[in-house]
């Protein structure tokens, strides 16, 4: 009898245990592809496609050095967000829309750094044409997405039946048109006056994308300015004020809370205009401040906002503007797994991984991607 009680019990493991390989397999293949946009948090390299300018350190060792040994053009030790997402679904790396020879039959990715939400041509009016640097906004990169659909498709209704089976991720976009303003002295004011058009081009983009056929986007906030070293060193004035727990500027985390929460309002509406369509927003803003007030809960070292890789300078940050991680004068930590800030603009690949976990099964996402059936 105890024989046969166990026996019944390994027949339910074994039963559960293929349950639970056929759901895998099932949602491994559940996307055909995956199309990706955005700035420097997730470009793979389509800024290095045509050459390495001598002025792009996030070209030089120690970037990449965690997973691909090498820089490979991103911005950080190791894989981003889109790469985890990638291969979470069985997918290869999505590679840079700009190379040569490569194979897009399952995704591309048309983030590039420096990549604005707006158009080069709205920042020109306003007189900050010299202070943003737009390779691509995200009207350009959805072009590109055009001109690279006969690597994929043949038809409307060929393209559409394939975007349909797609997830397009939508950012992060954003940071970059804010920066504009700020980076050249001026006040948050202009920044925030910049909003309403940033969430609309970010919105209008998601719209012409779901025009192409996407019915799978997640579309990114951004992340909380105020606790990364860039900000923390140029704006150091005590006036700012500091979160007490955290560390991070108040002024500035309460700016990219506000973008966040419009954006979200902007994605309620699409989703009330396109009910057919299935829209996640994803979270950059949580994982981050929980980084830093719960360090222990991912493995990072509990320490004030610093860079993994940088050069003392103004603060405790380990960011020097004159020596940025990949310049002479810069050095990074011996453990990149125990920061979740690389250079003190972008992330470290641990962190990364973090968040596309949330992303994925819905702790850092309004709604999971993988949706449990």
């Amino acid at each position: 009898m105890a024989r046969a009680r166990r026996g019944g019990v390994g027949w339910r493991a074994v039963l559960a245990a293929a349950l639970w390989l056929l759901l895998v397999a099932a949602e491994a293949g559940k996307y055909n592809a995956v199309f990706n946009f955005g700035d420097s948090l997730v470009d793979a390299g389509n800024l290095v496609t045509e050459g390495i300018p001598d002025y792009l350190a996030t070209a030089r060792p120690p970037y990449g050095q965690s997973y691909f040994r090498h820089p490979t053009g991103r911005c950080s030790d190791g894989r981003l967000v889109i790469d985890f997402i990638a291969q979470e679904f069985g997918l290869p790396l999505l590679p840079p829309s700009k190379a040569k020879n490569a194979s897009f039959a399952q995704g591309a990715n048309f983030a590039i750094t420096g990549a604005t939400a707006l158009d080069t041509e709205f920042f020109e009016k306003r007189g900050l044409g010299k202070s943003v640097w737009n390779s691509g906004s995200l009207f350009t990169q959805i072009q590109w997405l055009r001109d690279l659909k006969p690597s994929f498709c043949n038809s409307t209704q060929e393209c559409k039946d394939f975007f349909a089976k797609s997830l397009f991720v939508v950012g992060e976009l954003g940071g970059n048109d804010y920066n504009a303003p700020l980076f050249a002295g001026k006040d948050l004011r202009e920044a925030y006056n910049l909003m309403p058009h940033v969430v609309q081009g970010i919105s209008d983009g998601v719209e012409q994308l779901i025009a192409e056929g996407a019915k799978d986007l997640i579309v990114p906030g951004v992340m909380p300015s105020g606790c990364f070293p860039v900000y923390l060193s140029m704006y150091v004035d005590a006036k700012e004020g500091y979160g007490q727990r955290s560390g991070c500027l108040k002024r500035f985390n309460t700016f990219s809370w506000v973008h966040n929460a419009m954006l979200k309002g902007a994605l309620e509406k699409l989703r009330a205009k396109h009910p057919g369509v299935r829209i996640v927003y994803g979270d950059y803003f949580t994982p981050v401040i929980q980084f830093l007030l719960q360090p222990e809960k991912f493995g990072f070292h509990k320490q004030p906002p610093r860079a993994c890789c940088g050069a003392a300078g103004k603060g405790p940050y380990n960011f020097n503007l004159t020596a940025k991680c990949g310049e002479p004068g810069a050095t990074a930590c011996a453990d990149p797994k125990t920061h979740w800030s690389w250079d003190g603009i972008h992330l470290t690949e641990a962190a990364y991984g973090h968040i596309a976990k949330g992303w994925l099964h819905g702790e850092f996402a309004d709604q999971p991607i993988i949706q449990s059936s």
